[in-house]
């Protein structure tokens, strides 16, 4: 329970009604305690800091003026919501957040009223306003809608087509734009140099503000200043481009200045049709080394307050570590090598590449389509482009993986980091679906390793493949595979037996190949590694499928559709009737929870292998499968 001493304001607030009660000259100390409160509970169980710590003022603005839920708050990249969480009758629970039955990281439809749109990828809170008043302007109902969007959000495409249908409508909607100069890495592009030079104008802002407060709304006057002002700020800033969208633009203001975002708000309230508030934020706001080092602040693990993040010591090697390292040696290697990534540069493991290759690094922003049809483009001319993106984050350019890459047989090679299960950032950044959504795909290989040096040799058959091809790999440490020194490719579509047996095989595509081995020693099971998802090893399972009595196919992807179908099929083409047992990921989104937890949880570690083929092959368990050919 919160210390009522430490915090006697912040204790009093179970609900946004509680907080209006408050004077508002106590809104200031309001947010002081919500601030320290926020680094005493990510301190103790970890989670996105820094983005929070930059709304505090903001929040508590928004959720004191605003009749919340009624009126709708749609927050947007959804990891700036730990405020709005301890605001919103989460107060208590916020230090379960990211736990196994805890609180969602991201905004949640089915966890509070308050949560109005659930936001685990970014951009699409100004579609998703728009959408809501629309709804409600047709129903009749007056409510308020406000969209925050921030911490890269403005970088992606969507929300540009958003501004575009949204200025033309004639909806009372609010976008606060949130500019804090940073995703999870400093922003990069064209937008936020201007926004940055916008914020140098705030002598014409307040002269404009100035003037516009001296003469009323109508008359020769106001329309020649308007037309003056029109002209004046293109000389301050490069264009006007939230007001030629046709959203009335204000600002910029100082987002961490309680009396200035409450004026502004409560004018931009009155206000009809789309409004656009500009707010400067600082990313880590209110604790130093959160300010200082923005980057490593984004998401923290557990820390001590009072001494920060300490640097850890290095580890096994992640599956992110080992592209990393192979990129820089590829590209030393061909010169024709260039790396995109969609604002991932950390995540996706491009930090010394960046450095390296500095005139070989594209980071687009948070922006995957773009991502891909850049790289077909390069393609195009000859260049071999890497696409280092999230699986989660490649359905977001799902149209243009197909249409401008593998129509076209380009030879982009996509490096998708966090396949699979992948933990407590949840159903929004599960990896489930990569191998479904891509093996479908014509012209395309698609490639599942199960240590660390096979994916290393894994990726450097993917770009020596003339053509597309996809290398998908999970979050976190292998087995600990010993490295090759050498850039050494594997056969495209060739599997391997890794273990000997008797009556049942079991196929593990990519990371389940280490609990498959496991549960097919204990049990006296072949079990192969096969690393192609397609082109499939059909040979190989022609083989299997004659010498064996049953296959089991283990996959960190979701059943449906997944590399047990590829199987399936390709075994009904054949003509051949062999008992199958699938086990993959369930036909449900995978709550937040640790890796370990997920993967026992759909019975895809050793001990679930086990039980399931026992389940199915009740002998197996006193005969080892000697047995299974008469059971089946």
């Amino acid at each position: 329970m919160i210390n009522t001493e430490r915090y006697p304001r912040l204790s009093r607030i179970d609900s946004p009604t509680d907080l209006r009660k408050f004077d508002e000259a106590e809104l200031p100390e309001v947010a002081r305690e919500l601030r320290e409160y926020l680094i005493e509970q990510v301190a103790g169980v970890g989670g996105h800091f820094g983005a929070g710590l930059g709304v505090v003022e903001l929040t508590v603005a928004l959720h004191y003026l605003y009749n919340t839920p009624d009126d709708r708050l749609v927050w947007d990249v959804g990891h700036q919501c730990y405020p709005h969480k301890i605001l919103t009758g989460r107060r208590d629970r916020i230090h379960t957040i990211k736990q196994t039955g805890g609180l969602a990281p991201f905004p949640r439809r089915d966890e509070s009223p308050y949560d109005t749109f659930g936001v685990g990828h970014s951009s699409t809170s100004i579609s998703a306003a728009i959408g809501m008043a629309v709804a409600a302007q047709r129903k009749g109902e007056a409510r308020k809608i406000v969209a925050v969007i921030g911490d890269g959000g403005l970088t992606g495409g969507m929300a540009y087509e958003a501004l575009h249908h949204g200025g033309d409508l004639d909806t009372d909607v609010l976008v606060i734009l949130n500019d804090n100069q940073m995703s999870i890495s400093e922003n990069v592009g064209a937008l936020p140099k201007m926004l940055a030079r916008l914020m140098t104008s705030r002598t014409l802002n307040a002269m404009r503000e100035r003037a516009k407060n001296s003469m009323r709304p109508q008359g020769f006057l106001w329309r020649f200043f308007k037309r003056w002002e029109e002209h004046l700020k293109g000389m301050f800033v490069p264009s006007t481009l939230f007001e030629e969208f046709g959203f009335h633009y204000f600002g910029p203001i100082d987002g961490h200045d309680l009396p200035q975002l409450l004026h502004a708000l409560k004018t931009l309230k009155e206000l009809k049709g789309p409004q656009l508030l500009h707010v400067i934020t600082t990313k880590g706001k209110g604790y130093a080394p959160a300010e200082a080092q923005q980057i490593d602040y984004h998401a923290v693990g557990p820390f001590d307050p009072v001494k920060g993040l300490v640097k850890k010591t290095p580890g096994k090697q992640t599956y992110t570590d080992v592209f990393g390292d192979w990129l820089c040696e590829q590209a030393r290697a061909d010169e024709r090598l260039l790396a995109i990534t969609p604002a991932m540069r950390e995540g996706s493991g491009l930090v010394r590449y960046s450095k390296e290759f500095p005139q070989r690094y594209f980071d687009v922003g948070i922006a995957e389509q773009h991502a891909v049809t850049l790289a077909a483009g390069m393609a195009c001319e000859g260049a071999k482009p890497v696409v280092a993106i999230y699986s989660t984050f490649l359905q977001r350019a799902y149209d243009q993986a197909i249409h401008d890459v593998a129509i076209q047989n380009l030879d982009v090679t996509f490096a998708i980091d966090r396949a699979g299960v992948v933990g407590p950032d949840g159903a929004t950044h599960a990896g489930s679906f990569d191998l479904s959504y891509l093996r479908c795909i014509p012209n395309i290989a698609v490639a599942a390793p199960s240590d660390e040096n096979e994916c290393r040799r894994l990726l450097t058959t993917a770009f020596l493949h003339d053509g597309p091809a996809a290398v998908r790999y999970p979050r976190g440490t292998g087995p600990g595979a010993k490295l090759d020194t050498e850039l050494k490719p594997l056969p495209l579509g060739k599997g391997e037996v890794r273990l000997r047996g008797a009556n049942l095989a079991i196929l593990a595509f990519g990371s389940p190949l280490a609990a498959a081995l496991d549960a097919g020693s204990e049990l006296g099971a072949t079990v192969v590694d096969m690393r192609w998802v397609k082109p499939l090893d059909e040979a190989l399972i022609l083989e299997l499928a004659h010498a064996h009595g049953a296959i089991v196919t283990i996959e960190d992807n979701a059943i449906a559709g997944g590399a047990g179908s590829a199987v399936a099929e390709f075994l009904t083409a054949q003509n051949l009737q062999v008992p199958l047992l699938h086990l993959g990921l369930p036909d449900a989104y995978l709550e937040h929870a640790s890796r370990e937890q997920l993967l026992a949880e759909a019975g895809i570690d050793a001990g679930g292998i086990r039980a399931a083929i026992i389940k199915r092959w009740p002998q197996s368990a006193a005969k080892r499968t000697s047995e299974i050919r008469s059971v089946v």
